[in-house]
Protein backbone atom coordinates (compact mmCIF):
# COMPACT_ATOMS: atom_id res chain seq x y z
CA UNK A 1 0.00 0.00 0.00
CA UNK A 2 1.20 3.53 -0.83
CA UNK A 3 0.51 7.11 -0.91
CA UNK A 4 0.20 9.99 -3.11
CA UNK A 5 0.60 13.83 -2.79
CA UNK A 6 -1.75 15.49 -5.64
CA UNK A 7 -0.99 19.30 -6.16
CA UNK A 8 -3.81 21.31 -8.67
CA UNK A 9 -3.20 23.34 -11.31
CA UNK A 10 -4.52 27.20 -12.47
CA UNK A 11 -7.83 27.00 -12.64
CA UNK A 12 -8.22 25.78 -8.59
CA UNK A 13 -6.81 29.36 -6.87
CA UNK A 14 -9.18 31.24 -4.27
CA UNK A 15 -8.94 34.83 -3.60
CA UNK A 16 -7.37 34.67 -0.05
CA UNK A 17 -6.28 31.17 -0.22
CA UNK A 18 -2.88 32.13 1.30
CA UNK A 19 -4.29 33.60 4.47
CA UNK A 20 -6.78 31.01 5.02
CA UNK A 21 -3.51 28.67 5.70
CA UNK A 22 -2.88 26.59 8.60
CA UNK A 23 -1.35 28.67 11.43
CA UNK A 24 1.63 26.11 11.24
CA UNK A 25 5.73 27.18 11.84
CA UNK A 26 5.96 25.03 8.27
CA UNK A 27 3.33 27.62 6.84
CA UNK A 28 4.68 30.80 8.31
CA UNK A 29 8.09 30.07 7.43
CA UNK A 30 7.37 29.40 3.47
CA UNK A 31 5.30 32.63 3.49
CA UNK A 32 8.22 34.47 4.99
CA UNK A 33 11.07 32.68 2.42
CA UNK A 34 8.56 33.27 -0.17
CA UNK A 35 8.84 37.17 0.46
CA UNK A 36 12.12 36.98 0.97
CA UNK A 37 12.64 35.47 -2.48
CA UNK A 38 10.33 37.52 -4.36
CA UNK A 39 10.96 41.40 -2.77
CA UNK A 40 7.24 41.33 -2.17
CA UNK A 41 4.75 40.47 0.95
CA UNK A 42 3.83 37.10 -0.98
CA UNK A 43 -0.08 37.50 0.60
CA UNK A 44 -0.86 40.30 -1.28
CA UNK A 45 -1.06 38.16 -4.21
CA UNK A 46 -3.80 36.20 -3.40
CA UNK A 47 -6.25 39.24 -3.70
CA UNK A 48 -8.83 39.09 -6.55
CA UNK A 49 -7.14 41.73 -8.36
CA UNK A 50 -4.24 40.02 -8.08
CA UNK A 51 -5.08 36.93 -9.01
CA UNK A 52 -6.67 37.80 -12.39
CA UNK A 53 -2.27 37.45 -13.23
CA UNK A 54 -1.20 34.27 -14.35
CA UNK A 55 2.14 34.96 -12.39
CA UNK A 56 0.45 35.39 -8.80
CA UNK A 57 -2.03 32.44 -9.31
CA UNK A 58 0.85 30.00 -10.26
CA UNK A 59 2.91 31.17 -7.09
CA UNK A 60 0.41 31.15 -4.89
CA UNK A 61 -0.34 27.98 -6.06
CA UNK A 62 3.13 26.39 -5.39
CA UNK A 63 3.48 28.22 -1.94
CA UNK A 64 0.11 26.97 -0.29
CA UNK A 65 1.41 23.40 -1.79
CA UNK A 66 4.84 23.51 -0.22
CA UNK A 67 3.38 25.20 2.92
CA UNK A 68 0.74 22.39 3.32
CA UNK A 69 3.34 19.67 2.36
CA UNK A 70 5.41 20.35 4.54
CA UNK A 71 3.45 20.93 7.79
CA UNK A 72 1.62 17.53 7.09
CA UNK A 73 5.00 15.68 6.74
CA UNK A 74 6.32 15.59 10.27
CA UNK A 75 8.70 12.58 12.09
CA UNK A 76 6.48 9.38 10.77
CA UNK A 77 4.24 10.62 8.13
CA UNK A 78 5.52 9.17 5.15
CA UNK A 79 4.70 9.81 2.09
CA UNK A 80 5.28 7.45 -1.48
CA UNK A 81 4.58 9.56 -4.16
CA UNK A 82 3.93 13.14 -5.54
CA UNK A 83 2.39 14.37 -8.71
CA UNK A 84 1.35 18.13 -9.65
CA UNK A 85 -1.51 19.10 -12.75
CA UNK A 86 0.78 21.74 -14.93
CA UNK A 87 2.26 24.09 -12.13
CA UNK A 88 1.39 21.85 -8.97
CA UNK A 89 4.11 19.84 -10.87
CA UNK A 90 6.52 22.42 -9.18
CA UNK A 91 5.32 22.08 -5.67
CA UNK A 92 5.44 18.13 -5.97
CA UNK A 93 8.94 18.98 -7.15
CA UNK A 94 9.79 21.02 -3.99
CA UNK A 95 8.17 18.47 -1.72
CA UNK A 96 10.15 15.60 -3.42
CA UNK A 97 13.62 17.08 -2.72
CA UNK A 98 14.66 17.61 -6.65
CA UNK A 99 14.47 20.77 -6.62
CA UNK A 100 14.59 23.97 -3.74
CA UNK A 101 11.75 26.10 -2.69
CA UNK A 102 14.13 29.23 -3.65
CA UNK A 103 14.59 28.03 -6.92
CA UNK A 104 11.12 27.00 -7.71
CA UNK A 105 9.69 30.46 -6.77
CA UNK A 106 11.82 32.21 -9.23
CA UNK A 107 11.51 29.74 -11.91
CA UNK A 108 7.52 30.20 -11.53
CA UNK A 109 7.51 33.69 -11.13
CA UNK A 110 9.56 33.36 -14.54
CA UNK A 111 6.91 31.05 -15.92
CA UNK A 112 4.27 33.21 -15.30
CA UNK A 113 5.17 36.20 -16.65
CA UNK A 114 6.33 34.31 -19.87
CA UNK A 115 3.37 32.84 -20.36
CA UNK A 116 1.05 35.78 -19.53
CA UNK A 117 3.58 37.90 -22.04
CA UNK A 118 3.08 35.32 -24.58
CA UNK A 119 -1.32 35.95 -24.64
CA UNK A 120 -2.11 38.61 -22.83
CA UNK A 121 -6.04 38.62 -24.18
CA UNK A 122 -8.18 36.63 -26.79
CA UNK A 123 -7.39 33.12 -25.30
CA UNK A 124 -7.75 30.68 -22.68
CA UNK A 125 -9.15 27.37 -22.06
CA UNK A 126 -12.24 25.53 -21.81
CA UNK A 127 -13.57 22.07 -19.77
CA UNK A 128 -15.94 20.24 -21.76
CA UNK A 129 -18.08 17.49 -19.46
CA UNK A 130 -19.96 14.38 -21.04
CA UNK A 131 -17.97 13.87 -24.06
CA UNK A 132 -15.02 11.41 -24.90
CA UNK A 133 -11.89 12.23 -26.14
CA UNK A 134 -12.54 10.77 -29.48
CA UNK A 135 -15.95 13.07 -30.17
CA UNK A 136 -13.13 16.16 -28.61
CA UNK A 137 -10.62 14.98 -31.08
CA UNK A 138 -13.65 15.30 -33.71
CA UNK A 139 -14.55 18.92 -32.94
CA UNK A 140 -11.35 20.57 -32.68
CA UNK A 141 -10.58 18.87 -36.00
CA UNK A 142 -13.62 20.56 -37.63
CA UNK A 143 -12.86 23.68 -36.15
CA UNK A 144 -8.90 24.17 -35.79
CA UNK A 145 -7.01 27.14 -37.96
CA UNK A 146 -4.66 29.01 -38.37
CA UNK A 147 -7.64 31.95 -37.79
CA UNK A 148 -8.50 30.64 -35.02
CA UNK A 149 -6.62 27.76 -33.34
CA UNK A 150 -7.78 25.52 -30.74
CA UNK A 151 -6.30 22.30 -29.30
CA UNK A 152 -6.64 19.40 -26.86
CA UNK A 153 -4.86 20.47 -23.54
CA UNK A 154 -6.12 18.18 -20.55
CA UNK A 155 -7.71 14.82 -20.41
CA UNK A 156 -8.95 14.42 -16.91
CA UNK A 157 -11.62 11.64 -16.58
CA UNK A 158 -12.92 9.42 -19.35
CA UNK A 159 -15.75 12.27 -20.12
CA UNK A 160 -14.08 15.56 -18.80
CA UNK A 161 -12.08 17.07 -21.41
CA UNK A 162 -9.79 20.35 -21.47
CA UNK A 163 -9.59 22.08 -24.97
CA UNK A 164 -7.61 25.75 -24.80
CA UNK A 165 -6.71 28.15 -27.61
CA UNK A 166 -8.21 31.21 -29.07
CA UNK A 167 -11.81 32.43 -27.50
CA UNK A 168 -13.09 32.64 -31.41
CA UNK A 169 -11.72 28.68 -31.67
CA UNK A 170 -12.83 27.55 -28.17
CA UNK A 171 -16.77 29.44 -28.62
CA UNK A 172 -17.00 27.34 -31.77
CA UNK A 173 -15.96 23.54 -30.42
CA UNK A 174 -18.38 24.55 -27.08
CA UNK A 175 -21.46 25.52 -29.41
CA UNK A 176 -20.80 21.93 -31.41
CA UNK A 177 -20.83 20.14 -27.69
CA UNK A 178 -23.76 21.55 -27.18
CA UNK A 179 -25.41 21.07 -30.03
CA UNK A 180 -24.54 16.95 -29.63
CA UNK A 181 -27.00 17.33 -26.28
CA UNK A 182 -24.43 15.73 -24.03
CA UNK A 183 -21.88 18.32 -23.60
CA UNK A 184 -21.47 20.86 -21.20
CA UNK A 185 -18.62 24.04 -21.78
CA UNK A 186 -17.58 26.09 -19.26
CA UNK A 187 -14.44 28.46 -19.12
CA UNK A 188 -12.03 28.02 -17.12
CA UNK A 189 -10.32 30.82 -14.62
CA UNK A 190 -7.00 31.09 -16.78
CA UNK A 191 -6.16 33.57 -19.12
CA UNK A 192 -3.79 31.89 -21.24
CA UNK A 193 -4.18 28.66 -23.76
CA UNK A 194 -1.70 25.98 -21.25
CA UNK A 195 -1.03 22.67 -22.50
CA UNK A 196 -0.78 22.98 -25.92
CA UNK A 197 1.40 24.14 -28.75
CA UNK A 198 0.84 28.22 -28.77
CA UNK A 199 3.53 27.73 -25.76
CA UNK A 200 6.32 26.25 -27.05
CA UNK A 201 8.43 29.49 -27.36
CA UNK A 202 7.53 30.23 -23.53
CA UNK A 203 8.60 27.06 -22.87
CA UNK A 204 11.27 26.87 -24.82
CA UNK A 205 12.71 30.19 -22.54
CA UNK A 206 11.89 28.51 -19.54
CA UNK A 207 14.32 25.44 -20.39
CA UNK A 208 17.37 27.96 -20.87
CA UNK A 209 16.50 29.45 -17.18
CA UNK A 210 16.64 25.93 -16.02
CA UNK A 211 19.57 24.76 -16.93
CA UNK A 212 21.15 27.24 -14.77
CA UNK A 213 19.04 25.83 -11.70
CA UNK A 214 21.06 23.35 -9.55
CA UNK A 215 18.45 20.19 -9.32
CA UNK A 216 18.43 16.36 -7.67
CA UNK A 217 17.17 13.20 -8.32
CA UNK A 218 13.10 12.90 -6.53
CA UNK A 219 13.90 11.31 -3.18
CA UNK A 220 9.85 10.13 -3.55
CA UNK A 221 8.05 8.57 -6.79
CA UNK A 222 7.67 11.73 -9.68
CA UNK A 223 4.53 11.02 -11.38
CA UNK A 224 4.65 13.09 -14.29
CA UNK A 225 1.06 14.65 -15.38
CA UNK A 226 2.04 15.02 -18.49
CA UNK A 227 3.85 11.36 -19.41
CA UNK A 228 1.53 9.67 -16.90
CA UNK A 229 4.48 7.85 -15.63
CA UNK A 230 7.10 7.52 -12.90
CA UNK A 231 10.20 10.19 -13.82
CA UNK A 232 13.90 9.22 -12.28
CA UNK A 233 16.47 11.64 -13.54
CA UNK A 234 17.18 14.55 -13.20
CA UNK A 235 17.19 15.57 -16.82
CA UNK A 236 14.02 14.10 -17.01
CA UNK A 237 12.78 16.08 -14.29
CA UNK A 238 14.11 19.35 -15.83
CA UNK A 239 12.43 18.66 -19.36
CA UNK A 240 8.95 17.86 -17.70
CA UNK A 241 9.04 21.32 -15.46
CA UNK A 242 9.93 23.25 -18.53
CA UNK A 243 7.79 22.36 -20.87
CA UNK A 244 5.01 20.51 -19.38
CA UNK A 245 2.87 24.15 -20.16
CA UNK A 246 3.11 22.98 -23.36
CA UNK A 247 2.40 19.18 -23.03
CA UNK A 248 -1.66 17.91 -23.27
CA UNK A 249 -1.98 16.94 -19.27
CA UNK A 250 -3.18 13.39 -19.16
CA UNK A 251 -4.28 13.26 -15.24
CA UNK A 252 -6.74 10.45 -15.99
CA UNK A 253 -3.44 8.43 -16.96
CA UNK A 254 -1.57 9.59 -14.29
CA UNK A 255 -4.19 8.42 -11.17
CA UNK A 256 -4.61 5.17 -13.07
CA UNK A 257 -0.73 4.88 -12.96
CA UNK A 258 -1.17 5.86 -9.29
CA UNK A 259 -3.42 3.47 -8.55
CA UNK A 260 -1.68 0.55 -10.43
CA UNK A 261 0.90 0.84 -8.06
CA UNK A 262 -0.45 0.01 -5.14
CA UNK A 263 -1.13 3.81 -4.25
CA UNK A 264 -4.30 3.54 -1.61
CA UNK A 265 -4.64 7.15 -0.60
CA UNK A 266 -4.17 10.12 -2.14
CA UNK A 267 -4.44 13.66 -0.17
CA UNK A 268 -5.10 16.48 -2.28
CA UNK A 269 -3.31 19.61 -1.57
CA UNK A 270 -4.50 23.52 -0.97
CA UNK A 271 -6.60 25.01 -2.45
CA UNK A 272 -9.79 22.95 -3.57
CA UNK A 273 -10.53 19.25 -4.06
CA UNK A 274 -11.34 18.89 -8.06
CA UNK A 275 -8.89 16.12 -7.91
CA UNK A 276 -9.98 14.12 -5.45
CA UNK A 277 -13.12 14.28 -7.46
CA UNK A 278 -11.49 13.01 -10.66
CA UNK A 279 -9.65 10.12 -8.41
CA UNK A 280 -12.77 9.08 -7.04
CA UNK A 281 -13.33 7.69 -10.32
CA UNK A 282 -10.17 6.06 -10.44
CA UNK A 283 -10.05 4.02 -6.84
CA UNK A 284 -12.04 1.04 -6.44
CA UNK A 285 -10.36 0.68 -2.87
CA UNK A 286 -8.55 2.77 -0.61
CA UNK A 287 -9.39 6.46 0.75
CA UNK A 288 -9.12 9.79 -1.75
CA UNK A 289 -9.23 13.39 0.42
CA UNK A 290 -8.38 17.04 -0.02
CA UNK A 291 -6.48 18.89 2.72
CA UNK A 292 -9.37 21.97 2.59
CA UNK A 293 -11.90 20.67 5.21
CA UNK A 294 -9.78 18.08 6.75
CA UNK A 295 -8.14 18.54 10.07
CA UNK A 296 -3.87 18.06 9.73
CA UNK A 297 -3.74 15.51 12.02
CA UNK A 298 -6.18 13.93 10.80
CA UNK A 299 -4.24 13.18 7.48
CA UNK A 300 -1.17 12.75 9.79
CA UNK A 301 -2.78 9.55 10.74
CA UNK A 302 -4.08 8.51 7.64
CA UNK A 303 -0.16 8.72 6.60
CA UNK A 304 1.33 6.89 9.82
CA UNK A 305 -1.52 3.76 9.04
CA UNK A 306 -0.98 3.64 5.40
CA UNK A 307 3.16 3.82 5.89
CA UNK A 308 2.64 1.20 8.84
CA UNK A 309 1.32 -1.10 6.26
CA UNK A 310 4.08 -0.93 4.43
CA UNK A 311 6.35 -2.64 6.95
Amino acid sequence: MSSLLVFPGQGAQQPGMLRRLPGSQEVTACLQEASDVLGQDVLALDSSQALAGTRAVQLCLLVAGVACARTLLQPGCTVDYVAGLSIGAYPAAVVAGALEFADALRLVSLRGELMQRAYPQGYGMTVLTGLDLGTVEGLLARVHSQERPVYLANINADNQIVIAGSDAGMQAVAELARERGTGVARRLAVSVPSHCPLLEQPAQALAAAFATVPMRASSLGYLSGSRARLLRTVEQLRDDLAFNMCRVVDWRGTVQSAYERGVRLQIELPPGAVLTGLARRVFEQGSVIAFDGARPDTLQALLREEGGRDR
